[in-house]
Parts: C-alpha cells; sequence; structure tokens
C-alpha cells in the first residue's frame, strides 16, 4: 500500500489490503475511512469484512462512501466533525483520489489555508482545484 501523507493528522491512499490494515494501527492510526460505496467493484471488499479487519486491528471503521463526483456538502461536514476529534485518520477509496478531495472540503469548512492544501494535495499526486472552487 502507498501511504500519502496529507498533514500531521490524515494519511490516504488507494484501497489497502486486509492484511495492511494491522500495520496502520501500528503506525499509530485511529480510525479508517472508507469513502467508496459498497461494492464499487466486483473485487471490492464488503463494509462487514472491512469493519472486521479494522476493528481486528484496534481502530474505528466509518464509512463515508460516495462515488466518483458525487461528493455533497453532508459528506465534507461528516469528515470535517471526524476531524475535530483529533484522532489521526487514514481515509481510502479506490485511487485515493476521492479521500483526497474530502480531505480538502472538510479542511476549507474549518478555515484551512487552500494555499497549504492545494501543496499538500499536490505533493500527493493529487488535484483538488474543483474543491477550492466549490468550498
Amino acid at each position: 500500500m502507498e501511504r500519502k501523507t496529507l498533514d500531521s493528522q490524515v494519511s490516504i491512499s488507494a484501497e489497502p489490503a486486509l492484511e495492511a490494515f494491522a500495520e496502520l494501527s501500528e503506525q499509530g492510526v485511529e480510525v479508517v475511512v472508507c469513502n467508496r460505496p459498497e461494492h464499487e467493484a466486483e473485487d471490492s471488499v464488503g463494509f462487514t469484512e472491512l469493519e472486521n479487519a479494522i476493528t481486528a486491528a484496534g481502530m474505528t471503521f466509518v464509512a463515508i462512501p460516495f462515488s466518483r463526483g458525487q461528493m455533497q456538502p453532508a459528506h465534507s461536514e461528516e469528515f470535517a466533525r471526524l476531524l475535530s476529534s483529533g484522532k489521526k485518520v487514514h481515509a481510502f477509496c479506490r485511487t485515493g483520489n476521492r479521500s483526497c478531495n474530502l480531505w480538502a472540503a472538510a479542511r476549507c469548512l474549518n478555515g484551512a489555508d487552500r494555499k497549504a492544501l492545494r501543496q499538500a494535495a499536490t505533493n500527493a499526486g493529487f488535484d483538488i482545484t474543483g474543491v477550492l472552487v466549490t468550498y
């Protein structure tokens, strides 16, 4: 799994193998957020199996699923509330792109510096321009 750090609290990736969750826990991750819809692809692991693997590794599983191009304000607000807990979060989707955009939208809601957000996303290989225009 290629884990990309966006800030001191949040990392993202494409969907990890179930075996990778123990390593995330060892690295201090406390909450794992899935941003893809259940069974998005034929080979996608179901939410029950994800939750079992994540909780077995000592972390909390949260699903904030949405399809590509379908992120809504409620998704950003839910992620912003989660971030306000201060817990270390790892978010994933099929490629990491939705998770990066959700992070940026949530940080915008909390008043983060947009230039810093853009730089962090660019460093991770993602373009959040659409989020910065919207939020």
